[in-house]
């Protein structure tokens, strides 16, 4: 692990600056267990539930590839999804997560 010292008053200007309301603090991946989660990864998106950790992987539960999230905020704000396919239990390597949300809706349960 390679790690980049800043000092308090820079890590303020940066928190503030990235900040769109309440900045949550992930210690640890073991604390996304049992959340909801719209991930980007570096060749597809994916919803779910996380379940579990093992290794850099996250275990999801009904947890659905999304083909086409259609406009972004629309997807996240709304959980409207343009095409998306349920899969059930899924694993993605954390190591290829570009981001993720919090996803606020009920997952998709039906193929569109």
């Amino acid at each position: 692990m390679k790690e980049i010292k800043v000092s308090d008053e820079c890590y303020q200007k940066l928190r503030e600056e990235f900040s769109q309301g309440d900045v949550v603090e992930i210690e640890d991946y073991k604390e996304l267990v049992g959340e909801k989660l719209f991930m980007r990864a570096v060749t597809y998106h994916m919803v779910g539930r996380v379940v579990g950790l093992m290794g850099s992987f996250l275990k999801l539960t009904d947890a659905s590839w999304v083909a086409d999230s259609g406009r972004f905020m629309n997807a996240i704000k709304e959980g409207k999804l343009t095409e998306v396919e349920p899969v059930g239990v899924a694993f993605v390597n954390l190591e290829s997560v570009v981001d993720f949300f919090p996803w606020e809706h009920d997952l998709p349960k039906a193929q569109k």
